[in-house]
């Protein structure tokens, strides 16, 4: 399976947080699994860092890469193939970052790793 990381899980994930259940958590360790990181999550770390929201042990652009890299997740970069998923996508969800990591699942026949509700409205496998 081809699982893309929604942020929290990946967060959680990397700090050993018991919000993370054990099945995803043993799906993202499963060898037989290629396991994704958008740039787009960086993204939102960073942004959230600056905000002061979001405590890492080091700055996000140093750390986060690290942790992806120390985990064997390999990074997804975004194309322009997967942005104009965006203009087929109902506005279901509004936050922009997990629109773009839904047109990026579906562009690239990810599953999503996440436990947002709002995810699940779309046609995207979630596990």
């Amino acid at each position: 399976m081809k699982i893309l990381l929604d942020t929290h899980i990946f967060l959680w994930f990397i700090s050993g947080d018991r919000r993370l259940s054990i099945d995803v958590r043993d799906s993202i360790r499963d060898p037989n699994n290629k396991i994704y990181l958008s740039v787009i999550s960086i993204w939102e770390c960073i942004i959230k860092y600056q905000l002061g929201k979001l405590p890492l042990p080091e700055s996000p652009e140093t750390y986060l890469p690290k942790q992806r890299d120390l985990h064997q997740i390999d990074s997804l970069d975004l194309s322009e193939s997967s942005v104009a998923q965006l203009i087929h996508l109902p506005l279901l969800h509004r936050d922009p970052f997990d629109r773009i990591l839904i047109c990026q699942a579906l562009q690239q026949n990810l599953t999503i790793a996440s436990i947002d509700p709002a995810i699940r409205a779309y046609s995207v496998r979630v596990i």
